[in-house]
């Protein structure tokens, strides 16, 4: 545990209680956690009400802070359980909770008195996504890991909430929150905490590397001393589905680098590699040196080269304590427990005068310290008998009993700190004005028909690519402040030819569009799978696209709540966004510009992939959604005003595609229904 005030936190995972223990022992100054609901790695063992209670009371006495991830994107129906895993929490005694869903972050926020932690996967990557973050009350900023040094120092200075930074461990290819690969082609999703990792698979190309999407583990344990130098809130080690000896003696050399307050050296890197490692560890985002060296999987060489772990058996360090106990005839007896300068007394029986053999002081102690399935250890204990007095064993053990509970106690919290949640898409944002007509977004916009202009009320091309044909604009997904000076004199250029739609995608994007003039319309990216996300939004956007997750019966609740609300019914989704050039390893950097570029899974299915801002990648899905021929069943759900993404498709394809939606025509290949 941190005894230096000025160092950063060191945060550590624990999937069990086993590795809870682990993460105590390697020295973590705080633990993150999941419970059995609602947390993104749905897969580790993760924490009953109960054991969490047991855990935290643990962490407590060692002075060791617990965070509770509710960092899933949460549904309508599940909303009211929510709160009740929040509440929950809050009672356990939590330090904090992790989110990920705005509209859930707003409704616990409205009712638990607990600090919010902003997930990575809220996709925050920059300081306006910080103050966006703060308004909605949350304390601190889990950042994104694709932030270089710079975009850190920078945000470090002036934001208003703590930061957080991932330091150690497994690396997503794509954004966090931004994801789609696991969900919508293997139907496990990555913002419900069941991601399949399709990432790590291998990928047929010509010339290219076989793993172009497996990225190898983070550290930055060699740069340290800038990192503490940044003023960084907390250091945060992956790792919740890793075995308890990982997270020990992950901890335990991050816990030494710190307190030394130095990197780390070559024979340090060794050992943490010793510990895991896919091919070594990267550093390319930090130093801003993305390239096929951040590229790495476990192979063989790795598994023969780590050394084995030493079995965890348990936290051997304890706690000093001390104990002064006042033991006289006729009064009850006074023990009091110390514990870093803090002390609390308790009583307990009434010792009689001695017939026979008075108790002795040293009978007393022998008992008082057996403290051997508690976290303590007397480091002095004090008898103070006046006279000759008789006690039972069975009534001095009791009263250490009582001695340790006593410190071990919590605050008090109870339900009556609870106050009533506001279901903020009940009232106001059902009488919205209901989204006008369709939409579409073009990635070329040189292959948009003349048709287009009469069926779509509004089209969005890139904001780089606009020359004045079109009324609508997109952000990037991905605006790192470094760049943002550059995105809005392209947003300005757009205004002065006449643009008046801007598309955002993050919420950290808002400022800039807010300063267009334009009208702000939210986009899928900003992952909208509630009512209470939606009408959170809506006080910044017009209107907003649903998350492409959503099934039918889900988009219907949210569609009654909030009719200023899209729905995406055509187009390949994409599936990741990469700060990595894709193309370039697939062997053509330049084919991501054009559209030709295809990343090709083991059998033989094809995803396109597209150049974004700042020669980042967009992976969309193999086959477009298609609900052409389900126009009828799609208003039946109060599904009226529809988006359409137009990426691979040329002007002939985009001509057809009108046609079929226009007179209910059926799929002609493959493609992908938003399910019933």
């Amino acid at each position: 545990m941190n005894k230096n005030p000025k160092l950063p936190e060191l945060l550590c995972p624990a999937g069990s209680s086993e590795a809870f223990a682990a993460a105590i022992e390697g020295g973590a100054d705080a633990i993150y956690v999941g419970g059995t609901a609602f947390n993104a790695r749905m897969n580790a063992k993760n924490f009953t009400k109960e054991q969490l209670s047991e855990a935290i009371k643990l962490a407590h006495a060692y002075g060791v802070k617990v965070y509770v991830a509710a960092n899933t994107l949460i549904y309508d129906n599940e909303m009211d359980s929510m709160l009740r895993s929040a509440e929950d929490a809050y009672l356990c005694g939590a330090d904090a909770l992790i989110v990920a869903d705005v509209g859930a972050a707003s409704r616990i926020k409205s009712r638990v008195p607990i600090d919010l932690h902003g997930s990575t996967q809220m996709s925050g990557h920059n300081l306006a996504a910080a103050e966006y973050m703060a308004k909605m009350g949350l304390s601190r900023m889990v950042c994104a890991r694709e932030m270089s040094r710079d975009d850190l120092r920078e945000l470090c200075a002036r934001s208003p909430i703590e930061a957080e930074v991932f330091v150690h461990g497994a690396l997503c290819v794509c954004h966090s929150g931004q994801c789609l690969f696991s969900s919508l082609v293997g139907g496990r999703s990555g913002n419900r905490g069941e991601c399949a990792q399709p990432c790590r698979l291998p990928f047929k190309n010509k010339g290219g590397n076989q793993y172009p999407l497996s990225l190898k583990d983070l550290s930055l344990a060699e740069h340290i001393p800038e990192l503490m130098d940044m003023g960084i809130s907390s250091l945060k080690i992956e790792g919740r589905m890793k075995s308890p000896e990982y997270v020990r003696d992950v901890a335990r050399v991050w816990r030494r680098l710190l307190d030394e307050g130095k990197g780390a050296s070559k024979s340090d890197m060794k050992e943490l590699a010793e510990i895991f490692s896919r091919g070594g560890f990267t550093d390319g985002y930090y130093k801003r040196q993305i390239d096929s060296k951040m590229l790495g999987i476990r192979s063989e060489s790795d598994k023969q080269s780590s050394r084995e772990l030493v079995p965890f058996e348990g936290i051997s360090k304890k706690i000093e304590i001390e104990m002064s106990l006042r033991a006289e005839e006729g009064r009850p007896m006074e023990l009091t427990v110390t514990k870093n300068g803090e002390s609390v007394t308790v009583y307990g029986a009434v010792p009689e005068k001695a017939i026979n053999a008075p108790i002795s002081a040293e009978n007393m102690r022998k008992n008082l310290c057996k403290l051997g399935n508690t976290p303590y250890v007397a480091s002095r204990i004090d008898v103070d008998i006046i006279g000759e007095i008789m006690i039972p064993v069975s009534a001095i053990n009791a009263l250490r009993r009582a001695g340790i509970e006593a410190l071990s106690e919590q605050p008090k919290r109870c339900e009556n700190d609870f106050k009533d949640s506001e279901n903020i898409s009940d009232e106001k944002y059902n009488k919205s004005e209901r989204a006008k007509g369709h939409t579409a977004y073009f990635h070329f916009p040189d292959e948009i028909p003349d048709e287009a202009y009469e069926y779509f009320e509004i089209i969005y091309v890139p904001a780089e690519k606009y020359d004045g044909r079109t009324n609508g604009i997109a952000l990037p997904p991905v605006i790192f402040d470094s760049e943002a000076e550059a995105v809005e004199a392209r947003v300005k250029r757009a205004s002065e030819l006449g643009c008046r739609h801007i598309l955002v995608e993050n919420a950290g994007h808002l400022r800039i569009a807010e300063r267009s003039g334009m009208k702000i319309h939210g986009g899928m990216r900003l992952n909208v799978a509630n009512g209470d996300t939606a009408a959170k939004l809506l006080a910044s956007v017009g209107d907003v696209i649903l998350s492409p997750e959503l099934t039918l019966p889900k988009i219907r609740d949210i569609m009654v709540k909030i009719p200023a609300a899209r729905v995406q019914i055509y187009g390949r989704t994409p599936l990741m966004i990469t700060e990595k050039c894709v193309g370039r390893e697939l062997g053509d950097c330049r084919a991501c510009e054009s559209g030709r570029a295809r990343l090709t899974d083991r059998r033989g299915v094809e995803f396109p992939v597209l150049r974004e801002f700042g020669h980042r990648s967009v992976i969309v899905n193999s086959v477009p959604t298609y609900m052409a021929d389900k126009a009828d069943e799609l208003r039946r759900n109060n599904i009226n005003s529809w988006h359409f993404i137009f990426t691979i498709e040329r002007k002939a394809d985009v001509r057809r595609i009108i046609d079929c939606y226009k007179n209910g025509t059926p799929p002609t290949g493959s493609v992908r229904r938003i399910k019933r």
